[in-house]
């Protein structure tokens, strides 16, 4: 592991101030290289994520360089136009620095998705330059959910360009084991340089705050999604799985924080009067909405749990909050829950047996004591660093 100064450069349209997901990640990792003593510039576009609309930043963070573009981007409504505008026009804004990307960078770090724009800009680098990949979605498992011929020739793309840029990576890291002996599988990548780090806690163990009392009364139970809602999450199987238990569970509030097109659609449609939509809370809030959240639901969509972990996923068992996890059969994280006794893994989106958990677990108020210890030796953020600079 480097113990000298060096140079980071990571490589994203996902960062500060943006509040959850990817954005957030990378934010807390830039940080951590900074206070291991290190040089860290970023390029990044302006905050977009999760509402998919360019909002103009100045914003700073103290010792980081942050190299800003994509003000003037107008982004779809359609999910795979948008990935494509995403994906050219972080392209052109790389090409556009490539001065910036190129000098005083001893390691690179490009997080992928997306990754076409390290597909072409990686030819300019410097040969001494060490690529460290860090790899948060494999686009091609999504993509091959999906049976249009339209969308086989994507996948195919994909394909192409997701594997170019892997294999020219020194090292990659993933973010989970899953993930890693898929992309081995797939795109026949050398095991030697791949390495696997779950992602990591970004939160306090105790709330702070007392904000959000009005919208999350102890007068009643509370189930909840907070984070991202795209594609990945099922926002409609979600719906359906808080709409069908509403009808059946007494003293109970259900609550989506989010933002962005999938959110704003069942927002429109929604007639439910126990369920309720916010947008998402302030950073400093985030332990208080953990800790008033008697559930808290992580859903993926069928046969996805190959192409990514949900990062939030280390902070919801941190926090001691019965987690109710919806995701595939022999997946890594039903086998992540069941080693560790973590509550609760579901490997069936049907709505009678989902809301039978659910009861279970609201008559049930113990706080996961267990799960909040073993958090913190699963999910470190040094881990990952060192990795990163090793």
């Amino acid at each position: 592991m480097t113990s000298t100064k060096v140079n980071i450069t990571i490589v994203t349209p996902f960062f500060f101030p943006e509040p959850i997901s990817t954005g957030k990640f990378n934010t807390e990792m830039a940080i951590a290289l900074k206070n291991r003593g290190h040089h860290v510039k970023v390029l990044c576009f302006h905050p977009f994520y999760p509402s998919w609309k360019i909002n103009k930043s100045s914003e700073d963070i103290d010792g980081i360089e942050i190299i800003r573009g994509g003000w003037f981007l107008k982004f779809t409504n359609n999910a795979t136009i948008r990935r494509v505008i995403l994906e050219l026009s972080f392209t052109f804004f790389l090409l556009r620095n490539l001065s910036k990307l190129r000098s005083n960078t001893d390691i690179v770090i490009p997080v992928f998705p997306p990754s076409l724009g390290f597909l072409v800009t990686k030819l300019f680098l410097k040969k001494r330059t060490k690529k460290v990949g860090m790899v948060h979605d494999l686009q091609e498992i999504y993509a091959n959910q999906k049976t249009s011929l339209l969308s086989k020739v994507i996948s195919k793309l994909i394909h192409y360009v997701e594997k170019g840029c892997y294999q020219s990576c020194d090292s990659l890291i993933f973010l989970s084991q899953e993930m890693k002996d898929t992309a081995q599988e797939i795109y026949k990548l050398p095991i030697s340089k791949l390495q696997v780090q779950y992602p990591f806690i970004t939160i306090n163990s105790k709330s702070k705050t007392n904000d959000l009392e009005n919208i999350l009364p102890n007068t009643h139970k509370h189930i909840v999604y907070s984070g991202a809602l795209g594609e990945k999450q099922d926002p409609k199987g979600l719906f359906k799985i808080f709409n069908d238990s509403s009808k059946e569970l007494n003293g109970v509030m259900f609550h989506i924080f989010s933002q962005g097109i999938h959110f704003d659609e069942l927002k429109r449609s929604n007639t439910n009067t126990n369920i309720f939509f916010h947008p998402l809370v302030p950073k400093k809030n985030i332990e208080e909405l953990y800790a008033k959240s008697d559930i808290q639901v992580v859903p993926q969509l069928p046969g996805t749990s190959k192409g990514s972990l949900p990062s939030k996923l280390p902070n919801l068992l941190f926090s001691g909050t019965n987690v109710v996890c919806i995701t595939d059969k022999g997946s890594e994280i039903e086998q992540l829950f069941k080693k560790n006794n973590f509550k609760t893994i579901v490997t069936s989106w049907d709505s009678i047996k989902i809301k039978n958990i659910f009861e279970e677990l609201i008559n049930n108020d113990n706080r996961n004591i267990n799960q909040t210890e073993t958090s913190k030796k699963l999910f470190q953020i040094d881990a990952m660093i060192d990795k990163i600079l090793n």
